[in-house]
């Protein structure tokens, strides 16, 4: 064992610029052998002791005098605030010597001499060097390592014209040093978040552990409310979050703000920013994720970013090799507090778990969790009591009759106490601050709930009023006009862009900001509101001073005095920039959506005309050598549903004729192009001479290689008029049907898959033999289809209605066509095609 020095108070914060190595102008002593030169880096602020502006490295403000609060109770409370002052020194000091003992160790390896000897060794070098012992210490330890944190540090250190960017091998080394030194994962991300994470604006940090079920367990965390962590300690497999993606593409994911890109984590609603989820691995096994998160947006992407950000990584993964994972679900006091937690979420009131530490006694109880109507009564965010002890968030709460001595008698009792006034205190910034509340104590196994109903709900308006004003963007002021003393909140500074130690700026120089075209309506406003004494608003344009420009709406009303004389004036200023930008953006949008209206109308008209061209909505029967034919074919109720319904009756050069009817899928311009295009390659296909399967199966080609991403139905038949017989085939239509002697029948389904699905299919044929009276009816879906009944029932409805429909007579296959389209049941709206065959 060793000692080695620590850094002297004087030797904190360099003044001056390090150099880029161990050895400066001057070698060591000559007592000691020659060292070679080290690259280092300069500290950023974690080391122990003092910089010589008076704060301490762990960052808090120069110490002041305590405040002064009456009585023995404000001596203990400023005793508690001491204490964790010296605690967060004592930690500071601890990250530095950890890193300087490293470096000690590396000296008398190297220079072959005692501890003493390479300590004193070191302080002399640091002299020489113009740096402090840390800085100097954090050099040679990179060197040494040679590992992910001193390739992030020497990458920094090449920057060298960046001073900041010199400290991260100190932050990295204190970072590893308290991650290795910590007892479990918590701390290890806690140490991560303040070293080494803070310094780039994160607010929190998660360490995820990867499960062979391909789960993900949190086995730490810091920066998050305790409750939220809870909700995230297990993410069952499958569930895409910005770890998983991190462990399935075994790479860094980076996301500028989580909102945009609508991944659920951890902390999605309190750091809804900047993401970065890094894979860590051990010998190229990855065990778990480093997720760091900002509240704004993510910071500019680097190479020296994402080398800091693998140096972390690789902390994590040496911290989850010693995880063991959370304790069972039998463990004593396991589960209990999830299932308290769950009890008092469902309470209205503020409520809080608090829970013994250790077996001391008396006992010393921490905050373990707060329920979501919890409101402290200081005006303190939940996430900063949650996980502290009891007399730390509340150090009065000590004082006798108080809530301490209640929480005691309960946990020791087991009875159950309640008090409809009880006075509870808190001691926030020096400042005493007390509140009436109804307080009910009651003791559940180990853990004890304290709820409390405050009489006085002040702090909670005022609360709710800061963060709607700060969401509304709305500022307040009030101008004393007899001292001419102007007031102004926060959020007023800011619209008008100016810092919170400037001057407010009073009502009568309003017109020296406002655009020049709007200075009329702004001095009617000051003088309805100045010499009328009457309540005003106007809206105006603001000209900052930074040159950018601001819609404000701006009200404002007299205050009378006692005497009802108007003394002051006070008011609001509402940034409404966004509501103009987006009522111009709207205006804009309502213009681009006449024009594109006016397109669509057209487009319809051009398909309506397109297939009217092609296709009229009646033809009148003709005869085809002993074949009747009749077409109908009805558009659809709406435009926008015109769809690619065809139909066709040819007589072809070998003297059968072609009877055929098809559906392109969709509506609108595409559709009726492509019901062209296969109407047109159809009729060219059945010039060969070929029969219906194998037209369907080159109408297929065509329809997969020459069209675009489009699919059809058709039925395709040839009639042979001296041996009166249909050969027919199918690609997914609906079967044609057969009315013959007043009885009505579809005809067998044929094998057959719709068009362009594939590029080479195999269509069956099927033939008829007909006689003379014969009638058989092809028609798209358009026809039959309901929304309330299956295709079963809407065939056999068909059935029944050509059954019924007129046999006899020289226009009875009009008519029957005609019969069809009226008493059909359809209640799509789609369009509908018809072809109706009768042999003489």
């Amino acid at each position: 064992m060793h000692q080695s020095r620590e850094p002297r108070p004087d030797q904190g914060l360099p003044t001056t610029p390090t150099g880029s190595g161990l050895i400066g102008a001057q070698r060591p002593a000559p007592s000691a052998p020659f060292l070679p030169s080290v690259p280092f880096a300069a500290p950023d602020g974690l080391v122990a002791g003092h910089d010589f502006a008076g704060h301490d490295f762990a960052g808090h403000d120069p110490v002041d005098d305590d405040p002064v609060v009456d009585g023995a109770l404000g001596r203990l409370a400023g005793t508690v605030e001491e204490l964790r002052r010296q605690l967060d020194d004592a930690q500071a000091h601890a990250a530095g010597r950890s890193v300087v003992e490293m470096a000690v160790g590396i000296l008398v390896e190297r220079l072959r001499c005692g501890p003493t000897e390479a300590a004193r060794q070191l302080d002399l070098l640091a002299g020489q060097a113009g740096s402090t012992p840390l800085e100097l210490a954090a050099g040679l330890v990179n060197q040494a390592a040679a590992d992910k944190i001193s390739e992030a540090a020497q990458d920094f250190v090449a920057r060298a014209a960046n001073p900041a960017s010199q400290r991260v091998g100190v932050r990295l080394r204190n970072t590893e040093a308290d991650a290795l030194s910590a007892t479990d994962a918590a701390a290890a991300a806690r140490a991560m978040l303040e070293h080494a994470l803070r310094p780039l604006g994160a607010v929190a940090v998660a360490i995820w552990a990867a499960r062979p079920d391909l789960s993900l367990a949190l086995a730490g965390s810091a920066g998050f409310a305790d409750a939220e962590a809870r909700r995230w300690r297990h993410v069952p497999p499958g569930v895409v979050t910005a770890a998983r993606r991190a462990l399935d593409e075994r790479a860094p994911v980076t996301y500028r703000t989580l909102a945009d890109a609508s991944v659920p984590s951890i902390g999605q609603h309190e750091a809804s920013g900047g993401r970065v989820a890094v894979p860590a691995g051990v010998g190229g096994r990855l065990i778990g994720v480093l997720e760091v998160c900002w509240r704004d947006e993510l910071p500019r992407w680097s190479q020296s970013l994402h080398r800091q950000f693998e140096a972390l990584a690789e902390l994590c993964a040496a911290t989850l090799e010693t995880w063991t994972g959370d304790a069972p679900d039998d463990a004593p006091g396991a589960g209990r507090l999830e299932e308290l937690s769950r009890l008092v979420d469902g309470v209205l009131d503020p409520c809080m778990i608090l829970e013994p530490a250790d077996d001391a006694f008396p006992p010393r109880f921490v905050i373990r969790y707060a329920n979501p109507a919890f409101v402290d009564f200081a005006g303190r965010p939940t996430g900063a009591i949650v996980g502290s002890p009891l007399l730390e968030a509340y150090p009065l709460a000590a004082q006798e009759g108080n809530l301490l001595e209640a929480v005691e008698d309960v946990h020791a009792t087991g009875a159950p106490f309640k008090d409809p006034r009880m006075q509870l205190a808190a001691l926030v910034d020096g400042v005493p601050l007390t509140a009436d509340a109804y307080v009910s104590i009651s003791r559940h196994g180990s853990h004890v709930t304290v709820l409390w109903r405050l009489t006085d709900s002040t702090p909670k308006i005022a609360r709710l009023l800061h963060h709607a004003q700060r969401l509304g963007r709305i500022g307040g002021f009030e101008e004393d006009l007899t001292t001419r003393e102007v007031v102004w909140n926060e959020t007023l500074f800011e619209l008008y862009g100016l810092p919170a130690t400037d001057r407010p700026i009073p009502l009568e120089r309003l017109v020296d900001h406002a655009h020049p075209d709007d200075r009329h309506a702004v001095g009617r406003f000051l003088r309805t509101l100045l010499h009328h004494r009457r309540p005003a608003s106007t809206a105006f344009r603001l000209q900052r001073a930074d040159g950018v420009t601001r819609h404000i709406r701006v009200v404002a009303e007299p205050v009378p005095d006692r005497l009802e004389q108007v003394s002051a004036v006070r008011g609001a200023y509402q940034d409404v920039s966004a509501q103009h930008w987006t009522e111009v953006a709207l205006a804009a949008t309502r213009d681009q959506l006449a024009q594109s209206e006016q397109q669509v109308a057209e487009r319809h008209r051009l398909v309506l005309q397109l297939q009217h061209a092609i296709m009229p909505p009646s033809v009148r029967s003709r005869t085809l050598n002993n074949l009747d034919v009749a077409v109908r074919y009805r558009p659809a109720e709406k435009d926008h549903l015109v769809g690619g319904d065809w139909y066709d009756a040819l007589p072809l050069p070998s003297g059968q004729v072609l009877v055929c009817v098809g559906d392109v899928a969709g509506h609108g311009i595409e559709a009726a192009t492509g019901m062209v295009a296969l109407r047109n390659a159809l009729r060219g296909l059945a010039a060969t001479g070929a029969g219906p399967a194998q037209l369907l199966a080159w109408l297929n080609s065509v329809t997969h290689h020459l069209t675009d991403n489009v699919t059809a139905t058709a039925v395709c038949g040839l009639y042979d008029p001296e041996r009166r017989l249909l050969r027919w085939a199918r690609a997914g239509h609906l079967p044609p049907v057969l009315l013959r002697g007043g009885a009505a029948e579809c005809l067998p389904q044929v094998d057959g898959i719709l068009l362009g699905v594939i590029d080479q299919a195999d269509y069956q044929e099927s033939e008829i033999a007909l006689a003379p009276g014969d009638r058989i009816v092809m028609y798209t879906d358009g026809l039959i289809e309901r929304r309330d009944q299956g295709l079963h029932a809407s065939l056999a409805n068909l059935v029944s209605l050509s059954e019924a429909a007129p046999r006899e007579g020289a226009t009875a296959l009009d008519a029957h066509l005609d019969h069809l389209l009226r008493f059909s049941g359809a209640d799509t709206d789609d369009d509908t095609c018809l072809v109706g065959i009768e042999v003489r």
